[in-house]
This record gives C-alpha cells, structure tokens and sequence, in this order.
C-alpha cells in the first residue's frame, strides 16, 4: 500500500475515547469523527446470543459479580453500564450484536469483530452465528483463539479472520497459520522483524492502542492495512497531514 493512501483507521470499542466503549454512543462517535470501521468485542450470553461485551465478567461496568455467560440476553440488556459514581444515571446499554450489525450495515460501516474467550465454551453458537452473519464489506473476525479463527474459515471462507499477537506466536512459522489472513499488534511490534516476518508469510497487519502521536502513520509499513485506535479524529488527523 502507498504511503500516500490513507490506511483505513477503526475505532476501538468505537470511539471509546469519547464515550462508554462498546456503547451506541460510542460507535455513533466513530461514524461522526470519520472512522472507517468499528473494532468491538463479542461475548454470549447464556443462551449463546452474541452480545457486545469486552470482558467475561460484569463487574467492572455493571457492578455485579457475575459472568456474561451466566445471564440470559434479557437481563444483560436491562443493566446500566458506566463507572461505579455515574452508572446509576447512565444511559449505557450493553447491544446485542445483531443491533450493531443491523445499524452498521445500514451505514455500510465495517467491522472487526474480536471473538473472546467465552466462545470457547459454546463453539456451536459461533457456527449458528456464521450460518445467517450479513456483515459491512470490509469486515473481519479478530480474536487471541486461533481456534475460533479456524472455525470462522471453515464456516465462512469469505470472511478475513486476524490473530491477535501474543508472546506466544511462533513468528517464523506464521505461514503455518493457515486460517488467517492478517495479524493483529500491539504497536510496540511496529519492528521490521514482525513486519517481515508478516510480508514472508503472505499476512497483513494490523496495529492497535494507536493514539495519533506515531512517527509511523505518516509513512506506513506496506503490510499495514488498518489502525485501531481510542481517538479516530487524531490518527485520521495525522494521516492527512503527511
């Protein structure tokens, strides 16, 4: 990709920055300020209904001591989410995924859906998920399980799937990842060693915690195809400034 092209910026959490990540109001933002996707994070509930979540367990955000997994869909969607002082008054709902993705396909907006770990427990709730998804063009799985991934291409070979980075990746050998089109890092990776290893493997990459201040948007990796970012506004911003 040319330095001179602008690489797609997706918003993580939305624009989580600015309001409650996960939330409407946050992916609304991301539209506004001109992302050009939304990154956000899938659990299921205890049906196995996706709903857009980041962590296993409610506590941080709703104040209960329970997992996800351990409510029905109609209990998650009645809490309100915020920090302990404001979640009283808050507004904040937890969405379920088929909202999010009837409302970004109607601003043909696309996706990075990170399948976290719950899904794990209830594989077969992915693979219904697969059967009837109708995504954004542009859009694609991430997830740390490249189990999941696996079963994203079985099901869906249409749909781009992106490992997320950990120490454990095994980088000389990433072209054994057959299932994955793309990997997803840290920006602390932003080093020619990974990004080698990522054109030797025929995989582009991905950056995330991107705040807009990196030296590196302005002249861009090839393999670099997106940054997901807490501040859309900035990293496009920067981008336009090179």
């Amino acid at each position: 990709m040319s330095s001179q092209t602008s690489i797609p910026v997706f918003a993580h959490r939305g624009a989580s920055a600015y309001a409650l990540e996960n939330s409407f109001r946050a992916f609304e933002k991301a539209l506004e300020l001109g992302a050009d996707g939304i990154e956000l994070d899938i659990q299921l509930s205890k049906e196995g209904i996706p709903v857009v979540y980041h962590d296993p367990q409610l506590s941080r955000l709703v104040g209960i001591n329970k997992l996800v997994n351990e409510c029905t869909v109609e209990e998650l969607l009645s809490f309100k989410l915020g920090k302990p002082w404001r979640r009283f008054f808050s507004s904040y709902k937890i969405p379920t995924l088929d909202a999010v993705l009837a409302w970004a396909n109607s601003h043909q907006l696309p996706l990075n859906i990170e399948l976290k770990s719950t899904i794990l427990n209830n594989k077969n709730a992915l693979i219904q998920m697969l059967h009837q998804l109708i995504l954004p063009v542009g859009s694609h799985f991430s997830s740390f399980h490249y189990e999941l991934l696996e079963i994203v291409k079985q099901y869906r070979s249409d749909v781009e799937t992106a490992l997320i980075a950990t120490k454990k990746l095994k980088w000389d050998l990433l072209s054994d990842y057959k299932a994955i089109d793309s990997v997803h890092m840290h920006k602390r990776y932003y080093k020619p060693r990974f990004l080698e290893a990522c054109v030797a493997s025929d995989k582009a990459c991905r950056f995330y915690a991107i705040d807009g201040n990196e030296a590196f948007l302005t002249n861009p990796h090839p393999s670099v195809i997106g940054w997901i970012t807490d501040y859309p506004d900035k990293v496009i911003a920067k981008q336009h400034r090179q």
